[in-house]
C-alpha cells in the first residue's frame, strides 16, 4: 500500500480524487475522543492521533459497480470507503479505520507464490494472540485473495499502481464490537522488476459519528 510504495511514485498531470464524506487529499479529520477512548482495549492498534491529515488517495475498480476509496493519513493508517451502484454517500456500503501493523518483503517468485497460494488466504489468523477468522469464504472451501489493482495520488500530484491481492479476516473483541484484520500482497513492476511485499493492517468499523471533518 502507500506506506511501502510513496517513494516510488511518477510524476503525472493532477488527477480529480473523489470526495466524499467531506474526506479529500489534503483535509484533516478528527476522530472523535470518547470512541477512541471505549475501543483502546478492544485493538491491536494503539496510540492513534485525534487528528488524522489525509496526503494521499487511492482508487481501486472491483467491477462496474464497486469502487473502493482509499484516504492515507500522516498517522501510518487509512480510512476505506466502498461504493456499490455509484459514488455518492448513499452508495457507500462500507466505511472502516485501517491502521498499518507490519510490512514484511518478499524474495523471489517461489515465495511470492506461496504467499498467493496459502500464505494470505487460509480459513484464521493469528496476531498478537487474538484469532482473526477468515471473512471471504467460498462455498468450495477454496477461497484465493481477491486479486484488485489500486492507483494512489498523493498530495504532490505524483501518482502510482500496485497489483494487490488482498484477504479479510475478523474476530469479535467484545460483544458486538469487531476488529478486522486485510492481509494484502502488494506487486508493483520498478524498471521492469518485481517489487513485493505483504502487508499487515488492522482495523475497525465507522459510522459518521465517530468523526468530524474539519479542513
Amino acid at each position: 500500500m502507500f506506506s511501502f510504495f510513496k517513494n516510488k511514485e511518477t510524476e503525472k498531470a493532477k488527477p480529480v480524487m473523489p470526495e466524499v464524506l467531506g474526506f479529500r487529499l489534503g483535509g484533516a479529520v478528527e476522530l472523535n475522543e470518547l470512541k477512541l477512548r471505549l475501543i483502546d482495549d478492544c485493538t491491536t492498534f494503539e496510540n492513534v492521533t485525534k487528528m488524522q491529515s489525509i496526503q494521499a488517495v487511492g482508487v481501486v475498480k472491483l467491477d462496474e459497480h464497486s469502487t473502493i476509496v482509499r484516504y492515507y493519513t500522516d498517522d501510518d493508517g487509512f480510512f476505506q470507503v466502498i461504493f456499490n451502484g455509484g459514488m455518492t454517500e448513499s452508495h457507500i456500503e462500507d466505511l472502516k479505520l485501517w491502521f498499518f501493523y507490519d510490512t514484511q518483503g518478499v524474495s523471489g517468485d517461489a515465495e511470492w507464490n506461496k504467499q498467493l497460494k496459502n500464505g494470505i488466504s487460509k480459513p484464521d489468523h493469528e496476531l498478537e494472540g487474538q484469532q482473526f477468522y477468515r471473512v471471504w469464504n467460498e462455498v468450495s472451501g477454496d477461497s484465493p485473495p481477491v486479486s484488485m489493482t489500486e492507483t494512489t495520488t498523493s498530495s504532490g500530484s505524483s501518482e502510482s499502481t500496485t497489483d494487490q491481492f488482498v484477504m479479510l479476516y475478523e474476530r469479535e473483541s467484545k460483544p458486538d464490537f469487531f476488529e478486522f484484520l486485510m492481509i494484502s500482497g502488494e506487486e508493483k513492476i520498478i524498471d521492469d522488476q518485481a517489487e513485493r511485499c505483504i502487508v499487515i493492517s488492522t482495523g475497525i468499523n465507522l459510522s459518521s459519528a465517530d468523526f468530524e471533518v474539519i479542513g
